[in-house]
């Protein structure tokens, strides 16, 4: 674990937040924080090389489970968390809803609603990356593969496709497929920009994680267009716990739990 920031006790009083980053609608809750004065710590859990730079110290690496989260809870005198973590983080949600339980500190998800199929939709859904796999259990196509650098070679068992990779990251080694192509490349991304790659790559199928937000949707609308089919991966079920959907619905819950938010 990489820290790039300790706090020393924060007044009870002024909010002192831990921010458990991952997605956009966490670096605009940052900066946001950080134009209100706010105190506070941007964790990502080390997943992307080159994480976006945030208004707020941030951190980097895993915390050590539970055990470590309470730890540094209480060593950096956080007061509250919003988790804002991509939605297929689950396990990092329910580290957090079990160590803010413990340690007594309040806990908040701010939360993408998820993609729904609409008309002209062409949705085959599936509910974890296995099932992906074994959905491109076919003949060969080309396929979009948008799942992660981490779940690449998941995809192994089916070496007959030829595979364009879009990534934050280059890939580390070599790629577990033996026809594929690599583009870096950091969203948000536009409908008309997905339309013309997938246009020019001849892609016949598209695979996503329901991500939800708009920041990756380009694809979904582009694939609707194209009248591609799209294999959908269902979202985990999270953690039982109190979610909003928008930045300012965060700080509505901070001004009501006690704190000074110098309003």
């Amino acid at each position: 674990m990489v820290s790039h920031a300790v706090f020393d006790g924060a007044s009870a009083m002024e909010p002192n937040l831990l921010i458990l980053a991952g997605t956009s609608e966490a670096t605009a809750l940052a900066r946001v924080a950080a134009e209100r004065g706010l105190n506070g710590v941007v964790s990502f859990a080390g997943r992307v090389e080159r994480p976006l730079r945030q208004p707020l110290p941030q951190r980097i690496g895993g915390f050590g489970g539970v055990d470590g989260l309470i730890c540094f809870l209480r060593k950096a005198s956080i007061t509250h968390v919003i988790d804002a973590t991509h939605p297929f983080a689950v396990q990092m949600s329910r580290n957090a809803v079990a160590a803010c339980a413990r340690a007594g500190v309040p806990l908040l998800a701010l939360t993408r609603p998820e993609w729904q199929a609409g008309p002209g939709d062409r949705w085959q859904h599936v509910t974890d990356i296995p099932g992906a796999v074994l959905a491109l259990d076919r003949p060969r196509a080309t396929v979009m593969l948008a799942v992660g650098r981490m779940h690449l070679a998941d995809f192994a068992p089916n070496p007959q496709h030829r595979y364009l990779l879009r990534l934050v990251d280059p890939p580390k080694g070599p790629l577990p497929f033996p026809d594929a192509e690599v583009l870096v490349d950091r969203g948000p991304f536009e409908e008309a920009a997905d339309r013309a790659l997938m246009e020019r790559h001849g892609i016949e199928i598209v695979v996503s994680k329901n991500a939800g937000g708009t920041g990756a949707y380009a694809k979904i609308a582009a694939a609707r267009a194209l009248g591609l089919p799209v294999i959908m991966i269902d979202r985990p079920t999270p953690p039982a716990r109190l979610e909003v959907h928008d930045v300012a619905q965060v700080f509505d819950w901070l001004a009501h739990s006690g704190t000074d938010l110098g309003v």
